[in-house]
């Protein structure tokens, strides 16, 4: 392709041999996707062992280049991507490693479902190959009477009159899920036999045999928070599911617990507390509450509720307030149901993005960077540019080919442990404020008569990141009529903002004070 090998970025995981997975998908030359010659590039790996055992004159030279350059990487000497065997979610593998100041972090290429399913079957093929060898050498055990069981941890988690409570054999699930929902919503340490809604725990093999199973059966495939899942459905109403590129298994029956199993600690945590989110939801919903596209800041009780459409200012409107002494009840979305002739509004718990331009306007982003150099870490679905972005002082906001912008991603305890905001955990709405932040604007109040309408709501049907595949939702939700009359009662207020922040704060703090 008349290109430099540095121009080209693929991969193979396993590096010999025919069950050796080549990321054809992801492969990029030049940052541009290629096709792949995959007949060929499998020939030869099959080839190389052959190849090796012949001799390639380089037995001495490539070895020694290769610890010399992951010497120079942990060391900090050099930032780069090298290819390390390590032992990752239980398995040795030869994969890419970012080094960053000399800290490693896995950056396995994201795999399509076919890819994700062979390195499935590589794995279960190596581990029934080896596990027979290993009992070889294994000194006899004394038989144990009875198995020891792997203690179960649980957090509650409770807001208004719902709940849903949490169990797993990892404490870093269940502790998880305290720092996740704890802020906003009643989250407190349990005990296992408190009737757990979610169980998610760390199981290897769980995770290989629904794996297997689902892709043997499978009957509907979705993307679901962001990545590819395999369903497969029972007679009796059980569903399977599988998420081959996060090793992550899902078991629902009707009727019982979800079960999750996952293959490392924090991609079971963030699925626990993702579904644990969904079944308070689906209880949240039934009780008649619905789910408001708008961010939300509350003082003494009163909520002012921000909307627009994508882009408009909602989280920069209620950051700003937050900033200016207001409380943080939500940054995206919140639950809001009528009570009496008021309307009651709840935070909904998730990670919280923040632009680095606006991280760096608001004054929080030194203070960000410095956490994040001496080790802390931020959510872990925040790509690795920004992080990257961060340790090397870019305060340039970055974006996708989609079009999206690449944020840091907050815990909602690091709002307020991390930039000082304190948060909410219900109120009462009191004003609509409706913002178009334009640079270089006159800061003015607009003459539009911009009202709530339905499509400003989340519906079942319309929730494009969690569709409702474990079936923890009410097809038949109350309509959104009497939120919008009552809504309509409220004052509101179409703003124009530009970019100086204490002007647009001052002139916010004016606009959102006592209601009328």
């Amino acid at each position: 392709m008349d290109v430099p090998p540095q121009a080209v970025n693929g991969h193979v995981i396993g590096e010999h041999g025919d069950q050796a997975v080549v990321c054809a998908s992801a492969t990029r030359v030049g940052d541009l996707p290629v096709p792949v010659p995959l007949r060929q590039v499998r020939d030869q790996l099959t080839d190389r062992p052959r190849r090796i055992n012949a001799g390639l004159g380089r037995t001495r030279c490539g070895p020694a280049g290769a610890v010399i350059a992951a010497l120079r990487a942990g060391l900090g000497l050099d930032d780069a991507v090298t290819e390390l065997c390590v032992n990752h979610e239980g398995r040795w593998r030869g994969i890419p490693l970012r080094f960053t100041a000399g800290t490693p972090t896995v950056c396995l290429p994201r795999l399509d479902a076919a890819e994700a399913r062979q390195l499935i079957a590589a794995d279960a093929k190596l581990r029934d190959a080896y596990e027979p060898l290993a009992r070889l050498y294994l000194p006899a055990q004394p038989r144990q009477k009875e198995k020891t069981a792997v203690p179960q941890t649980a957090t509650r988690i409770a807001t208004a009159t719902q709940a849903a409570t949490v169990a797993s054999n990892s404490t870093v699930v269940t502790e998880w899920a305290l720092r996740y929902f704890g802020p906003w919503w009643n989250a407190t340490g349990t005990t296992a036999d408190d009737g757990p809604q979610v169980i998610a725990d760390v199981n290897p093999g769980k995770v290989t045999e629904i794996a297997q199973r689902v892709a043997d059966d499978s009957d509907d495939e979705t993307v679901y928070a962001n990545s590819a899942m395999l369903l497969a459905r029972d007679g009796d109403g059980t569903v399977l599911a599988s998420q081959p590129e996060d090793k992550l298994a899902y078991r629902a029956e009707p009727g019982g617990p979800l079960h999750i199993y996952g293959c490392e600690d924090v991609p079971v945590a963030l699925a626990a507390a993702r579904l644990a989110r969904e079944v308070v939801r689906g209880r949240l919903l039934a009780d008649g509450w619905s789910i408001l596209h708008a961010s939300a800041v509350v003082r003494d009780g009163q909520t002012v509720l921000t909307l627009g459409d994508k882009g408009a200012g909602k989280t920069t409107t209620a950051l700003l307030l937050a900033r200016a002494g207001w409380q943080l009840l939500a940054n995206d979305r919140a639950f809001i149901r009528p009570d009496g002739d008021r309307l009651r509004v709840l935070p909904w718990p998730s990670a919280a993005a923040i632009g680095l331009g606006l991280l760096d306007a608001l004054g929080w982003y030194d203070q960000v960077r410095e956490r994040v150099q001496r080790g802390e870490r931020l959510h872990p679905t925040q790509h690795q540019k920004v992080t990257d972005a961060l340790h090397s002082g870019s305060r340039t906001p970055l974006w996708k080919e989609s079009g999206k912008e690449l944020k840091p991603q907050f815990f909602p305890d690091q709002l307020a442990t991390w930039l000082g905001l304190t948060l909410a955990t219900e109120g009462h709405a009191a004003r609509i404020l409706f913002p178009r932040i334009t640079p270089g604007a006159e800061l003015s109040l607009l003459n539009e008569d911009r009202r709530v309408r339905a499509g400003d709501f989340f519906t079942v049907g319309t929730e494009d990141r969690y569709p409702d595949v474990f079936g923890l939702l009410r097809d038949d939700s109350p309509g959104t009529e009497p939120l919008l009359e009552l809504l309509d009662a409220l004052p509101r207020h179409s703003l124009s903002l530009g970019h100086d922040v204490k002007a647009n704060s001052d002139f916010l703090t004016q606009v959102a004070g006592p209601a009328a």
